[in-house]
């Protein structure tokens, strides 16, 4: 059964941090392409990063330079260091297996709120 658990999530002042993880379990994580996608309140789901299995990184625009995605396939886990944080980047973050096109939820998510 795959199951994704994310955490790291909370309340933050504008351009500040935080640390997302996603913990994998069921399937065999290193050979899958891996997402972060987030959905605001009231909005669809907007992707927001991937990385294939070659470590490769995508991100949208809007966070290009501000976040990094990584892996870590020792431990199963997925990372998203989201840096200089806006109002704009609150929304509920999910991890998803698959890219930016085609992708899966699983989890729960984990709710990042920036404010003053």
């Amino acid at each position: 059964e795959v199951q994704l658990v994310e955490s790291g999530g909370g309340m933050v002042q504008p351009g500040g941090s935080l640390r997302l993880s996603c913990a994998a379990s069921g399937f065999t994580f290193s050979n899958y392409i891996m997402s972060w996608v987030r959905q605001a309140p009231g909005k669809g789901p907007e992707w927001v990063s991937s990385i294939n299995i070659a470590g490769t990184t995508y991100y949208v625009d809007s966070v290009k330079g501000r976040f990094t995605i990584s892996r870590d396939n020792a431990k199963n886990t997925l990372y998203l260091q989201m840096n200089s944080l806006k109002p704009e980047d609150t929304a509920l973050y999910f991890c998803a297996t698959g890219s930016s096109t085609s992708w899966k939820r699983w989890g729960q998510g984990t709710q990042v709120t920036v404010s003053s």
